[in-house]
C-alpha cells in the first residue's frame, strides 16, 4: 500500500505534545518533503497529501509524457514506454500521475523522519508555549498545586504545562496543598537549558492591580485608574487610584459599600492590609494621603531634593511608622519622597513605636479595646507599665496580660 497511517505511526508526539492537528500535519508534511528532497535531489514534481482528519499520508510524483529517448530531466518526465506500462491510456504530452511507496524510501529513512519528527515537535511545543504565555503576562491564571518544594511549587494549568511560583514570589503567609487551586500572575517566562519556563507571581504589584480590575468594574472599564501600587507583600499595600468621571469616588468605589469590594482581595492576600488613597499630582497632599491612616499637622517641602519632613502629635507618630517601618516605607516608594517623621515640638523621633491596632492578627480587638480605654493605643505605652498596674486597671486576666506582653516585646526584639 502506497500510504502511511498517521494516526499510528506518529500519534505517541500528537498525545505527548498537545498539537492541533492541522499545525501537526504541516509539520509532518515538512518532515517529508525533507526526505524527497534526500531521495530524489527536489522535492519540485511531488506533491504531499496529508488528510487531516484521517491521519493518512500520500506522496505523488508529478511527470511530463515525452517521446522515447527525448527524457532531458528525469524528475520532471518520463518516457512514453515506462509511462504506458502504469496506465496503457496515456499519451504523450499528458502529465502522469504516480503514487510514491513509502516502501521505496526505506525502514531507516522512515526511522529518521520519526526522529526528526520528534525534534521538530518537540521545538514546537517550546514556541508554543513561549507565544501563549508570552502574551499572558502580566494575566491572573488559576493553576493546581503538583508539587510543593522548599524553594518552589510546581503547578499544571488545564493543558499539563508545568508552571513555577518561587518561594520569593510567594506571600510569606502562603501555604499550598497538592490538588489545590491557586491564583496568580504570570510575571515573566525564562528559558532554561532551551526549554522554557513559566514563572508566577503573587506578591507582584501587577497581582493586586488584577485582583482589583476583577473586583471594581469601573476599573475593569477605564472610569478608574490604578496609578501606582506599592506593596510589602503579606503585610501592608498602597493603591494610588484616580477617577476620570467626576460622579465617582474612585476611593469609594474600590472599597464597595461596606468594604466588600476589598474585603475578597484582602483575604486572597493573607489579610495585607489595602490601603486606598485618592491620586493627585499636589505631592504635599499625596504625601499626606500616602501616611494614611496617620494624621499629619504640617511638612516641610524640599522638592529638588525629594525629601520631605513630616510633623505629627505624638499619639500619630507610631501610625505613620507603622509597624517594623513598612508604612512609612511604602509612603516614601508611592511617593518617590524621602519622608523623615518629626513630632509637632520638632524633636527628632528617636523612640520606635508600633500602634496596637497594628497587632490585630495576633491580639483579640476585645483585648485592643481593653486596653485603649485605660489610654495605651501604642505597644510602648502597654511596655511601660508594670503587669501588676495593668493588671489593676484593666479586666484582663494576668495571664492574658503576660501574654500581650511578650508579643509586644518579641515585635521589638526583632526591631533591634
Amino acid at each position: 500500500m502506497a500510504s502511511i497511517n498517521l494516526i499510528e505511526a506518529f500519534q505517541e508526539f500528537k498525545d505527548a505534545e498537545n498539537i492541533d492537528r492541522p499545525t501537526m500535519m504541516k509539520v509532518v508534511e515538512d518532515v517529508f518533503k525533507t526526505l524527497l528532497r534526500k531521495k530524489y535531489g527536489s522535492d519540485e514534481n511531488f506533491d504531499v497529501i496529508v488528510n487531516a482528519e484521517k491521519g493518512d499520508l500520500e506522496i505523488i510524483r508529478r511527470r511530463m509524457i515525452v517521446e522515447d529517448g527525448e527524457v532531458i530531466d528525469p524528475l520532471a518526465e518520463v518516457g512514453y514506454t515506462d509511462a504506458v506500462k502504469i496506465e496503457p491510456d496515456f499519451e504523450v504530452g499528458e502529465e502522469l500521475y504516480e503514487e510514491v511507496d513509502m516502501v521505496d524510501f526505506g525502514r531507516r529513512a522512515i526511522l529518521a523522519a520519526k526522529q526528526t519528527l520528534a525534534s521538530r515537535i518537540s521545538d514546537l511545543k517550546k514556541n508554543v508555549l513561549i507565544k501563549k504565555y508570552g502574551d499572558r503576562i502580566g494575566e491572573i491564571i488559576s493553576a493546581e498545586v503538583y508539587q510543593v518544594w522548599k524553594k518552589e511549587v510546581l503547578l499544571l494549568d488545564e493543558e499539563g504545562n508545568e508552571l513555577i511560583l518561587p518561594k520569593s514570589e510567594q506571600i510569606p503567609q502562603d501555604y499550598f496543598k497538592k490538588g489545590e487551586n491557586i491564583r496568580a500572575v504570570v510575571e515573566r517566562v525564562d528559558l532554561k537549558n532551551n526549554t522554557p519556563v513559566i514563572i508566577l507571581s503573587r506578591t507582584s504589584p501587577t497581582f493586586l492591580a488584577k485582583l482589583l480590575e476583577i473586583e471594581v468594574p469601573e476599573i475593569f472599564d477605564g472610569l478608574i485608574a490604578i496609578k501606582k501600587i506599592v506593596r510589602d507583600p503579606g503585610e501592608r499595600a498602597k493603591v494610588a487610584v484616580e477617577s476620570y468621571d467626576d460622579r465617582i469616588d474612585p476611593v469609594g468605589a474600590c472599597v464597595g459599600m461596606k468594604g466588600s469590594r476589598i474585603h475578597g482581595i484582602v483575604r486572597e492576600l493573607k489579610n495585607e492590609n489595602i490601603d486606598v488613597i485618592n491620586f493627585t499630582t499636589n505631592i504635599q497632599l499625596l504625601i499626606q494621603r500616602s501616611l494614611t491612616p496617620a494624621k499629619i499637622s504640617y511638612m516641610e517641602l524640599d522638592n529638588d531634593k525629594k525629601h520631605a519632613e513630616v510633623y505629627l502629635k505624638a499619639d500619630q507618630v507610631s501610625l505613620a511608622i507603622g509597624r517594623r517601618g513598612v508604612n512609612i516605607k511604602l509612603a516614601c516608594e508611592l511617593t518617590g519622597y524621602e519622608i523623615d517623621v518629626f513630632r509637632e515640638d520638632e524633636e527628632v523621633v528617636d523612640e520606635f513605636d508600633i500602634d496596637l491596632d497594628e497587632f490585630s492578627d495576633e491580639i483579640e480587638p476585645w483585648v485592643i479595646d481593653e486596653f485603649k480605654r485605660i489610654g495605651c493605643d501604642t505597644a510602648r505605652s502597654i511596655l511601660n507599665l508594670t503587669a501588676e498596674e495593668l493588671e489593676r486597671r484593666t479586666d484582663l486576666e494576668k495571664e492574658t496580660i503576660g501574654e500581650v506582653r511578650r508579643i509586644l516585646q518579641e515585635e521589638f526584639d526583632r526591631e533591634e
